[in-house]
């Protein structure tokens, strides 16, 4: 018996037929698992959404803040500032952006991402990482996902931050290339280490492998990976990409951590 799509065609009347059963099967998924927010399961009236009240809970980074690390200031000094802990300890990365701070719905959303097996959540995440770093996306010619070690990527079976590379490349229209970067050493987990330790806990953890180095040469890169805490991982991460020839690193994160006194 001949498939329904296949027996269409590639004329307007296949599309049509193709379309009205797309649109058939898009109904009764709505009709048998309807909508509900990313973070709470609340119903909600389009997939990949927030409800009003995790809308409400979800702080988002906006300016004023520092124009290097993204952190946002408790007043307006100004277009083009920098905070005193970018002055004090610049960071190998030339800017950092945020979708959000670090708090509750943006926690919630990062762990069922990240550990809860919801990948689906990679696309909604990844187009509000796509709207925040924009001025970072706009001439970058890839982004570069935070890799995790192999054995570490075997037991959780993907890696979030390329997930949400991948989809950030495809809102941008720019390459995620997630080979340009390896962890060619396992790491302990940063929860509950101090600033030092995270970094020292990273340090020499991070390279390009060799059929990269021409890629990275010259290029304006954008490192993504889930949450900004220290900057650790992301300080590592930029430092190799430098150092191997790239022209620009920026950063590009969901959430986070804010501590006012780097503001």
């Amino acid at each position: 018996m001949m498939d329904p799509v296949a027996a269409g065609g590639g004329g307007a009347l296949g599309r049509r037929g193709i379309a009205t059963l797309r649109a058939a099967a898009a109904l009764i998924r709505d009709v048998a698992l309807p909508p509900t927010c990313i973070a709470c399961r609340v119903p909600v009236a389009d997939d990949g959404g927030l409800c009003p009240a995790c809308w409400a809970k979800l702080n988002f980074v906006s300016r004023p803040y520092c124009e290097r690390l993204g952190t946002p200031f408790a007043v307006d000094l100004g277009a083009g500032m920098i905070s005193p802990a970018a002055l004090a300890d610049p960071p190998a990365f030339q800017r950092a952006r945020a979708v959000a701070r670090y708090d509750e719905v943006a926690r919630r959303l990062v762990h069922a991402l990240k550990f809860g097996d919801r990948i689906e959540l990679a696309r909604p995440l990844g187009r509000m990482m796509a709207q925040a770093g924009a001025e970072l996306l706009t001439d970058a010619d890839a982004v570069v996902p935070v890799p995790l070690h192999w054995m570490r990527l075997w037991r959780r079976r993907f890696n979030q931050s390329a997930a949400l590379a991948d989809e950030i490349g495809r809102s941008a229209g720019i390459a995620a290339r997630p080979g340009l970067l390896v962890r060619r050493r396992r790491t302990g987990h940063q929860v509950g280490l101090s600033r030092a330790e995270r970094a020292r806990n990273v340090q020499g953890a991070f390279a390009v492998p060799p059929e990269g180095v021409g890629e990275v040469r010259g290029r304006r890169l954008v490192l993504i990976d889930d949450v900004l805490t220290t900057g650790a991982t992301l300080e590592a991460c930029a430092r190799v990409l430098s150092r191997a020839g790239a022209a620009r690193v920026d950063a590009l994160v969901f959430a986070r951590v804010v501590d006012l006194a780097d503001g």
